[in-house]
């Protein structure tokens, strides 16, 4: 097995220790403290909150995750996916991600974004990006986003800034200037 293979199993065996499922509105306060606590500043919550009222919100793509050791079901990891495009392609934008500090290298960050991958191509969506830590998301299938001609309007480090095909065999990246969800503030 390469050492790719042998990461990519581990990633998708410390992941499948959690359960993941859409975020209920039960879960909202619970997840924004997560996020608060995560990041350690309001910013990423204050985020979230905008995107839920945002345009680009779209049901069954906010993901939480739980500890199946915890009878309460409560987040202890979030994703979320919001409606992006690429040029005039539609496309995901992903973030924030958010783990508990208490479960931080447990393997529930991964458990959050592959299940957000996946309620994403279960949805036909087909691409996502996303600014994020530029030897985390790689795992993930994450590439820089500037070797497929996508451009960014925000000032940000050409190795964090990243996207995703979630079938390439099927529909490699397009090419253009990535345009977010209005409450990410990068028109």
């Amino acid at each position: 097995m390469s050492s790719s293979s042998s990461a990519s199993a581990a990633t998708s065996s410390a992941a499948s220790a959690w359960r993941t499922r859409a975020e209920l509105p039960s879960d909202v306060a619970a997840v924004r403290e997560l996020t608060l606590a995560a990041f350690g500043r309001p910013a990423e919550a204050d985020l979230l909150d905008a995107l839920r009222s945002d345009e680009g919100w779209i049901d069954g793509l906010s993901v939480v995750v739980t500890d199946p050791t915890d009878a309460t079901d409560s987040p202890v990891g979030h994703v979320l996916l919001t409606r992006a495009f690429i040029g005039d392609a539609p496309a995901l934008a992903m973030g924030p991600v958010s783990v508990h500090p208490d479960h931080q290298r447990s393997g529930a960050g991964s458990a959050a974004v592959l299940a957000g991958l996946e309620a994403a191509r279960a949805r036909g969506e087909r691409f996502v990006i996303l600014l994020g830590h530029p030897t985390y998301y790689p795992r993930f299938g994450f590439g820089r986003a500037s070797e497929h001609g996508i451009t960014l309007t925000a000032d940000a480090p050409d190795e964090a800034w990243m996207a995703l095909s979630l079938d390439p065999a099927r529909h490699p990246l397009p090419s253009g200037t990535a345009r977010w969800a209005a409450a990410f503030g990068m028109e």
